[in-house]
């Protein structure tokens, strides 16, 4: 498929995509005209990434977690160097700090919601996320 067809199938920008592209997020194949070439697995990790974009992870971090969760799948060993695990323990110190802070933000909301003549929509809420978390990030 093309760039617009990857583009509405992912609901992201053409424009956005060529960036993903630039910053080695996504590596599209090229067509005999060079057009880009997307398939299936590129929507997938369209939909990862931006995903990722979504929960406010870097995109230099997205592209390390890629290359990361690529290693595992090839079943290749885990081996880094010291300044590059230094680097990803602060990135994960700084995930769990944001995961902490929405975590107390969406208690905040849902704590707030069922006091509410609405307490029905965190029920609902709660249901459809946990419908959806399989197709999430």
């Amino acid at each position: 498929m093309r760039i617009g067809e990857l583009a509405r199938r992912t609901g992201v920008s053409t424009r956005l995509l060529r960036y993903y592209e630039e910053q080695g997020l996504l590596a599209p194949g090229r067509s005999a005209n060079t057009y880009r070439a997307y398939d299936e697995d590129d929507v997938a990790r369209v939909e990862r990434v931006a995903g990722l974009v979504r929960a406010g992870v870097p995109t230099r971090l997205i592209k390390v977690l890629l290359d990361l969760e690529e290693t595992q799948a090839s079943g290749r060993a885990a081996s880094c160097a010291r300044s590059v695990a230094e680097t990803l323990a602060a990135e994960l110190a700084g995930l769990d700090e944001r995961i902490a802070c929405l975590t107390r933000s969406r208690r905040t909301l849902s704590d707030y919601l069922a006091r509410t003549e609405h307490a029905a929509l965190v029920a609902d809420a709660a249901r459809t996320g946990r419908e959806g978390e399989s197709a999430t990030v």
